[in-house]
């Protein structure tokens, strides 16, 4: 009855409504085009080519682009060009004087690196997308499938402007969904790219148990466990240290009263400030073992067949330092601890017991470092746990769901999502999706 209260109000909305619908047409565009393949190719021969990315690192970067990979359709770049480079970026970000000079002036700063970012993405693409193309004949599509055998250089050329283009055009779905939809557009494409697949692995995963060993209590077992994964990654995102925060009440006279009657805040800092990107950059470099073995030589190979199986030993144990170092990484780059501090002692605050500026900066630092520990090693249990259900049987495709990036990705796109849809319905007085009708009344 609440839900039906909650969508009642939501469509009462005018301006929310026409957000949301403006959301799914776009989503809609976004998977329509992800099921047409690409001109030239015979869609009907890509058996051999779906079948080499339904598990393993195929797996991943299939569901990465809801399994547009797979199909050779003209969205099989999906949107992770545009990750790679907005990853570059924010790098480049720490080291290149002319970025950070225009993370420092705003909006007009903000414009032009979003323009930097998309041009690096058509860079980025146009490596990429040869690549795809060129590979397809190994990974199964045979040359049959290819209606312009004659003119093959051809062929390359115009599948590549097109991966290019859908790829262009995937960004700008994902923006056109931030400015005038609800939530975070690009990362809206990536989850419904995912829960694209989801369907198709738990059904597979149902017959499979209903066919073979453990039936229907082994399949409810899973669920039940899935939902507890669910909501450990929920904890995970929401999981906040809140550190107290006096300020100096302003006197009539434009002064400040050092006083204990000052406002009091918090400064949340969160569980698992880096989010989902240790995990990015982590699998971004364990690809790296798997074209080392691609190399004719014997130590090549046995690394490669060490790091092929992305629910091995050796690769998952790998995979969980890199996510621990990434973490750590990430979050010093992306919490400014000095900052913060800086701008507390500017504003009048401090916290109660430290002083403020060196000292302030110093003691933020190493409360990051405290949360940042056990938030890098929930973070690489999830990203592993794939893995740790596989033993007990579930089917490849189903167990990535149980952790990893892709999890992480939807839990993280649906809580930011459900929390702009709840600020609409606070600002227009109903109760929200998160916050209690008793709070609202509360406050108001």
């Amino acid at each position: 009855m609440k839900l039906i209260d909650n969508l009642r109000n939501i469509w009462k909305i005018e301006e929310l409504r026409d957000r949301i619908i403006m959301t799914l047409s776009l989503l809609l565009v976004y998977r329509f085009g992800a099921q047409i393949t690409l001109p030239g190719i015979d869609s009907t021969q890509l058996v051999g080519l779906a079948s080499n990315f339904k598990d393993g690192i195929g797996g991943i970067l299939n569901a990465f682009t809801g399994g547009a990979f797979a199909k050779a359709s003209v969205f099989a770049l999906g949107i992770m060009p545009y990750i790679s480079a907005s990853i570059v970026v924010q790098l480049m970000g720490i080291a290149i004087p002319y970025l950070q000079k225009l993370q420092k002036e705003g909006e007009s700063g903000r414009k032009k690196i979003n323009q930097i970012t998309r041009w690096l993405t058509i860079g980025i693409c146009l490596i990429q997308a040869p690549s795809y193309m060129l590979s397809l004949k190994t990974l199964g599509v045979p040359d049959s499938a290819f209606m312009m055998q004659d003119q093959q250089t051809l062929f390359l050329v115009l599948s590549t402007i097109i991966l290019v283009t859908g790829c262009v055009f995937a960004m700008w779905l994902g923006e056109k969904i931030t400015d005038k939809g609800i939530g975070n557009g690009i990362s809206l494409l990536i989850m419904v790219g995912i829960i694209a697949t989801l369907p198709q692995a738990f059904i597979q995963e149902i017959t499979s148990r209903v066919d073979g060993v453990g039936g229907w209590f082994l399949i409810i077992v899973e669920v039940v466990i899935w939902l507890l994964i669910i909501a450990a990654c929920v904890m995970l995102v929401m999981g906040v240290r809140k550190i107290p925060v006096q300020y100096a009440r302003r006197s009539a006279t434009g002064g400040y009263e050092k006083n204990a009657f000052g406002s009091r805040q918090y400064i949340p800092l969160k569980l698992n400030a880096s989010g989902v990107m240790p995990i990015i950059f982590a699998q971004a470099i364990m690809f790296v073992p798997s074209a080392i073995g691609q190399i004719d030589a014997s130590w090549a190979k046995s690394i490669g067949n060490a790091y092929t199986d992305i629910f091995g030993f050796w690769y998952n144990l790998t995979f969980a330092l890199l996510i621990i170092v990434f973490t750590y990484f990430y979050t010093a780059i992306t919490v400014p601890t000095n900052k913060m501090a800086d701008d507390l002692k500017r504003n009048g605050g401090f916290i109660p017991g430290i002083r403020p500026g060196t000292e302030t900066s110093e003691y933020l630092d190493r409360i990051m470092s405290q949360i940042t520990l056990p938030g890098s090693l929930f973070l690489a249990a999830v990203a592993i746990f794939p893995a740790l259900i596989s033993l007990i049987g579930v089917q490849q495709s189903w167990a990535l769901f149980y952790g990893g990036t892709s999890l992480l990705i939807m839990v993280g796109v649906a809580i930011d999502t459900m929390q702009q849809i709840n600020s609409y319905l606070l600002n227009r007085h109903y109760d929200g999706l998160i916050k209690t009708g008793k709070n609202r009344k509360a406050v108001a």
